[in-house]
């Protein structure tokens, strides 16, 4: 079970990334509207969103890993992968 501060943490970064996210691809769209004839390409529409995916993906398995039971670390658990 998280404390309440990394709680408040995780909740804060969340957010500081969605806004962030939906400015970076707010931007390159009118970059590409403003911009000369044929200068958005699919290939820019992918290095904005890509990045927004994999953070989207790598903040469920972070709040996964705040609640699940299994990613406990305390003296009496081995290391993941490490045989004693």
């Amino acid at each position: 079970m998280p404390t309440p501060i990394a709680e408040f943490l995780f909740w804060t970064a969340a957010a500081v990334i969605v806004v962030a996210q939906a400015l970076i691809l707010r931007s390159t769209r009118r970059g590409m509207k403003i911009g000369p004839p044929g200068s958005g390409s699919a290939l820019e529409w992918a290095f904005a969103i890509v990045p927004a995916i994999c953070l989207a993906g790598l903040l469920v398995w972070t709040w996964y890993a705040m609640h699940s039971g299994t990613f406990t670390f305390d003296a009496k658990t081995p290391a993941a992968g490490v045989s004693a």
